[in-house]
């Protein structure tokens, strides 16, 4: 298993567990703030994140940073090869008037292209407005009229539809190219006549303070907001990011590390991890979808060895792993695999944190027989070299973190916000704790208020809103981040989040309860596709639940079932009611009567972007469903 082997590899390597010292603050025996020291240095005076792609072409001309997937093959993009593709649309940018200081807005799928755009607009002495691919007129026009952008680039003539649409509706709208219509060789072609000391002087006048992007909340209410990120904020991310995680995928694995990237670019995310990865070289491919079903053919050809993703994503590899199972009539195989991963995993977990004992002789033989029929199955199909993951933007059922950890796949939690510049915390190096979110990224500190809030100061945290300042007074607090978002530490400064403060309910009976806890479980669950748990001023705890698709026609056909029954005939099925009843049985186990799963209900269609139910960032927006399904929420309490 290489994930014990990195283990075993790390206890020798005590560097690599004690280069970040966390400071624990208790009062009164509880543990309220945990701060660990920064690994990396700041920007230099007048350093910016656009000389990275520079830096990397001087020190490395040669080096393979990025690999560009064309033509049924993943073609090799060296150091000096990208920082030509950038300067060149720098010039094209500034040619085509955009200032110092200006904005420019992208609105396109996870790509080189947009890759380059991104570090072009900086080169440019701009800043970047990322738009989710997935948006509405009515989104990109605020956006655009909220941040002043006076360019914009979108990816598909769909999206220039949607541009022309906006268009008539603002004051001055921006000059706008098309990618798939050639912008690319258009802004090379303009910027031709650009010399190249300008881009050089406008880089220059870049400075750690400068503002890098203004990245808008994908908002579950109103408006979304305007994060003011800088080129500090993006370089203490990434560069203490790198410093903590670089040497375990490299020096303790043997490995050259590489990555997939396929999380939206408009989410600070996967901006953060790209930045990342560019300023250590490690060499990344792009994947311009985030469906499972896409993603996991582009991991098999470009065998990363390690990925970012959310909850969603292993999820359905787990899904998929039973499905295939069970169309070889192993399902059982399978369930059993499941559970013995998830038991080795936590017994080896105990011996290596020193807090119990490890698996014993059947447990390992038993491990050994399923590596063989399950999890060799899984690797494979995530490219066979896949050796660590992050996972962030919800929870993971500790059960799953658990069993991929048995497969032999490391799963490192983070959490963050937007404002926080991405992660906030993270599983620190080769002590991982499932069900927790890790410990405060190098630089920063995590503080639990009185009331349970969750606050974050360091390098990461943004400055203010744009436009905004209402709204950046209520979220700043004395240097402190306020996030919203419940939690605890333990005594050893690792956060666990429990929910989000506007979220909680409290029942008529005056029990308080985070759906956040049972919500994470029950989608985690075979068949769930999305759920709301409601309850406040109820006399009990109930949840809304829609079934996946996919899931669903794979458990029909499993069945013999035909694959056109209507909802309304397959509700009261006895099977499939008792197959949702097991996964709010798997929710509740967690909780305490009260605040238990009394009664569910089974609801028409599906939480999507396109329907208003769901954020481009995958969070169910509670308050637009509970009024789409006001009355089956009814129904729930009627009877």
């Amino acid at each position: 298993m290489s994930v014990r082997r990195d283990l075993r590899r790390a206890r020798r390597r005590t560097d690599l567990g004690s280069r970040v010292r966390v400071e624990i603050l208790s009062e009164n025996g509880v543990v309220v703030q945990a701060r660990a020291a920064p690994l990396a240095e700041s920007l230099a005076p007048a350093g910016s994140i656009a000389d990275i792609p520079f830096e990397n072409a001087a020190q490395a001309p040669d080096a393979v940073v990025i690999r560009r997937w064309e033509r049924g093959t993943w073609r090799p993009v060296t150091a000096a090869q990208f920082a030509g593709d950038v300067i060149r649309s720098a010039k094209g940018l500034v040619a085509a008037g955009l200032r110092p200081q200006g904005r420019v807005a992208v609105m396109a799928r996870t790509s080189y292209e947009w890759t380059v755009l991104d570090f072009a607009i900086w080169a440019a002495g701009g800043q970047t407005v990322p738009i989710y691919p997935t948006s509405s007129a009515q989104q990109v026009e605020w956006i655009l009229r909220d941040s002043g952008a006076t360019h914009l680039i979108v990816e598909t003539s769909a999206h220039m539809e949607i541009a022309a649409i906006v268009d008539r509706r603002l004051p001055g709208p921006p000059r706008t190219w098309q990618l798939d219509d050639g912008a690319m060789a258009a802004l090379a072609g303009l910027g031709a006549g650009v010399p190249d000391a300008e881009i050089g002087k406008r880089r220059a006048q870049l400075a750690p303070a400068s503002i890098a992007t203004i990245c808008y909340t994908s908002g579950t209410t109103g408006y979304p907001k305007g994060c003011v990120l800088t080129h500090a904020n993006l370089h203490d991310q990434a560069a203490n990011t790198v410093d903590l995680l670089y040497p375990v995928f490299t020096e303790v694995t043997g490995q050259q590390a590489s990555t997939l990237l396929f999380l939206p670019l408009a989410h600070i995310l996967g901006r953060t991890i790209q930045i990342a990865c560019l300023k250590a070289r490690i060499e990344i491919g792009h994947c311009s979808s985030v469906k499972p079903d896409d993603v996991r053919p582009m991991m098999r050809s470009y065998r990363p060895t390690f990925i970012v993703g959310v909850p969603y994503l292993f999820e359905k590899i787990r899904d998929t792993g039973r499905e295939m199972a069970e169309r070889m009539r192993r399902g059982s195989s399978f369930d059993r695999a499941e559970r013995t991963g998830t038991r080795f995993g936590a017994a080896y977990l105990r011996r290596h944190l020193g807090t119990g004992r490890g698996p014993g002789l059947y447990s390992y033989l038993a491990w050994g027989l399923y590596d063989l029929l399950v999890y060799r199955r899984i690797r494979a199909e995530l490219g066979g070299r896949l050796r660590y993951a992050i996972c962030g933007g919800s929870p993971l059922d500790p059960d799953l973190n658990l069993f991929f950890y048995s497969a032999g796949i490391m799963i490192y939690e983070g959490y963050g916000l937007t404002e926080t510049t991405a992660a906030a915390t993270i599983t620190p190096p080769l002590a991982p704790r499932p069900g927790t979110v890790g410990q405060p990224v190098p630089g920063t500190a995590i503080r639990i208020a009185g009331d349970g809030e969750v606050l974050v100061r360091g390098g990461g945290v943004f400055g203010s809103y744009w436009n905004n300042q209402q709204a950046s007074r209520a979220a700043l607090r004395d240097g402190w981040l306020a996030t919203g978002d419940l939690g605890h530490l333990d005594e050893d400064g690792y956060l666990t989040i429990t929910g989000r403060k506007k979220d909680i309910l409290v029942t008529s009976g005056g029990k308080n309860v985070a759906p956040a806890v049972l919500e994470d479980r029950l989608r985690s669950r075979p068949l769930i596709g999305q759920c709301v748990v409601l309850g406040d001023g109820r006399p009990y705890v109930a949840a809304l639940v829609t079934l996946d698709p996919d899931a669903l026609r794979h458990w029909l056909t499993m069945r013999r079932r035909p694959l056109d029954q209507s909802l309304d005939a397959l509700r009261y099925d006895p099977d499939l009611w008792e197959a949702v009843q097991r996964a709010v049985d798997y929710a509740n186990d967690v909780v305490s009567q009260p605040e238990a799963i009394r009664r569910f209900l089974v609801v028409d269609g599906y939480f999507t972007e396109e329907n208003g139910l769901l954020t481009p960032s995958m969070k169910v927006k509670r308050q637009e469903v509970m009024a789409a399904y006001a009355d089956e929420i009814e129904e729930l309490y009627r009877r």
